[in-house]
């Protein structure tokens, strides 16, 4: 039963799960969702204190702070593995060690106006290319060095989209468990 509960905790929207076939609807749905993040995102976080900023979401989790910074990190990366798979010929991507990058001093200290305004930027940039995008270019893909496997770009775009649904849910959730929201 613990791992049950330890389970929504850590996946409370469930595991990315690609659709067959991935349609146009699905795509534009993914991109609604990653524009929406930055101004949903803010309107969560914006009136929490230090002391809930670094209060982990689940035990043994990374705090809101974290969070929302390792939200800027991943999405960083991937915004960068668009571009990859847009100028090149189904590209090896370099893989980073995001729990690493989460216990870094400035993940876990920087004031997360800093991510917040990242994200406001990085995500019109993403939204404004991921909709000019043809069929063909939705196709094109980047190979993932630690399995192998490849990753088209809408493919890519719906796992961004429940990347940040995902992350969402884990600071909603701890907000509406305590009370704060």
């Amino acid at each position: 039963m613990e791992n049950i509960a330890l389970d929504k905790l850590r996946y409370p929207i469930g595991k990315f799960e690609r659709p067959e076939p991935i349609t146009g609807e699905n795509v534009q749905e993914w991109i609604q969702v990653l524009e929406d993040l930055p101004g949903k995102l803010h309107n969560l976080v914006k009136n929490l204190s230090e002391e809930q900023l670094d209060t982990p979401y689940r035990q043994d989790g990374w705090t809101v702070r974290q969070v929302v910074h390792h939200i800027a990190d991943s999405h960083h990366h991937s915004y960068t593995r668009f571009k990859w798979s847009l100028t090149e010929e189904s590209p090896l991507i370099k893989a980073y060690q995001e729990k690493d990058w989460a216990d870094l001093f400035d993940t876990k200290t920087a004031p997360i106006e800093l991510s917040l305004d990242y994200l406001k930027a990085l995500h019109a940039k993403m939204v404004f290319l991921l909709r000019g995008l043809s069929n063909d270019d939705l196709q094109k893909s980047y190979r993932h060095p630690e399995d192998g496997s490849t990753v088209t770009v809408e493919e890519n775009i719906g796992k961004y989209a429940w990347h940040s649904r995902h992350h969402y849910a884990h600071i909603e959730g701890l907000l509406k468990r305590n009370g704060w929201l």
